[in-house]
């Protein structure tokens, strides 16, 4: 009997210690994303976490941003990659959901924090699934060198001829005024089209017409936008269709050219290269256009989703509900400026000079986002974005296509989407 006592108690404590054991041990969680830029002050973030889940080890690790979406799409589809995916938004995301690559979290504490807009980049047509928390807004402008501004006497334009006008300035003294290339045909895209057209276009509400079938890529306001970017071309740098993205981040700041056109996610990265003040002007609009009748790219830009094979979704919920607090909302819009939280809290105003310019845009110009983003990309073989306005900027800018060719080429990819194909 005694010995039966005695091994009940070396049992109780040995079940005991593995109980202890266990809650000792680290889980490690994998963040991926295209956010290279990034790994310093997502060092600082996940401290904050982790000093509230010491059990809870997240490992940022990102990838390549033009080898981002292919390789999380593989990952995704084979039942592996990082817990935590860092999510485009609208149609992308869509695809790693309904491939079964992303879990539903529509259940997830915290939701309620984030406006229906918000969670519609990240939910299913139907609302049935929310698959990514919403974290923050970016906004598309040009970054600009001030001391070069100032030492030639320059105003930041407005409007077209004002733009155009300061290029031929700045060319004239010996700097090449615009630091873009064509190699990653993403960027000239992205920072160049996404920039110009809710200005030449009418912004959110040619964006609606767009989907609705009511206007076309053929319509006079796009080819105004093509010809606009093609005269780029006469101010990047020599050779710039062999001139890659990480290369133009390097160029400003080093002062080889005196005008980024890009967003204000580029501010953490320029904060921490330039030695120079910077500052940042709006989109150009069109000569005819009055100074308060203006549209910016106010873009839903990023989240982050939990793979739906993750080994740890426990701890993964546990990350994912403080990304909707108010604590990392507050915490990332310090270590990101330039990235504006989405979450419905009231924070602190940006100290950054650069941030606060940007937002301040919201008060003077109405939001659209990217155009092709929501519902303008969900065929894979005839992928607007892609494989018609990424492959063909390129050319346009290096005189092969003209603007109506640009406009025409585009039209084909917005034709085959389903939602105008009455599929």
């Amino acid at each position: 009997m005694r010995k039966l006592v005695l091994l009940a108690i070396v049992l109780v404590m040995m079940i005991s210690t593995a109980g202890v054991q266990a809650q000792d041990e680290k889980v490690e969680l994998v963040m991926g994303s295209w956010r290279t830029e990034d790994i310093e002050q997502w060092e600082v973030i996940l401290k904050v976490f982790e000093a509230q889940y010491p059990n809870i080890d997240v490992k940022f690790e990102p990838t390549l941003n033009t080898e981002y979406n292919s390789q999380i799409q593989t990952l995704l589809e084979a039942g592996e990659g990082p817990d935590l995916v860092t999510c485009r938004p609208f149609d992308v995301a869509l695809t790693w959901y309904e491939i079964g690559g992303l879990a539903n979290l529509i259940d997830l504490p915290g939701l309620e924090n984030f406006s229906d807009v918000a969670l519609g980049a990240w939910s299913t047509d139907d609302k049935s699934a929310t698959y990514c928390v919403p974290m923050a807004a970016v906004i598309h402008g040009f970054i600009y060198n001030k001391d070069v501004f100032d030492d030639l006497g320059l105003e930041t334009p407005r409007t077209e001829s004002e733009f155009f006008a300061v290029l031929d300035a700045i060319k004239e003294s010996g700097m090449t005024p615009i630091a873009m290339g064509t190699k990653d045909n993403w960027a000239i895209s992205t920072m160049g089209f996404n920039n110009l057209w809710p200005n030449f276009c009418d912004g959110e509400n040619t964006r609606l017409a767009l989907i609705a079938g009511e206007a076309n890529m053929t319509d006079q306001c796009f080819v105004d936008t093509f010809a606009s970017i093609q005269k780029w071309a006469d101010y990047m740098p020599e050779g710039f269709q062999s001139i890659g993205y990480a290369d133009t981040q390097q160029l400003f700041p080093l002062e080889l050219a005196a005008i980024y056109p890009a967003g204000s996610w580029e501010i953490p990265l320029f904060n921490s290269l330039a030695e120079f003040e910077m500052g940042a002007f709006r989109p150009y609009q069109p000569d005819d256009r009055a100074a308060d009748d203006c549209w910016i790219d106010d873009h839903v830009d990023i989240a982050v989703g939990m793979n739906a094979n993750t080994a740890h979704p426990e701890e993964a919920r546990i990350f994912l509900e403080w990304l909707t607090s108010q604590e990392f909302a507050q915490v990332f819009f310090d270590n990101q400026p330039g990235f504006f939280p989405l979450g419905q809290y009231e924070l602190n105003p940006p100290t950054d000079p650069l941030a606060a310019a940007f937002l301040s845009w919201r008060s003077e110009c109405s939001p659209t986002i990217r155009l092709y983003d929501q519902y303008l990309r969900r065929n894979s073989e005839h992928d607007t974005t892609s494989v018609y306005l990424y492959a063909n900027m390129p050319l346009l800018l290096d005189g092969q296509l003209t603007p109506e060719e640009m406009a025409e080429l585009t039209q084909i990819g917005i034709d085959n989407q389903p939602i105008r194909a009455g599929k």
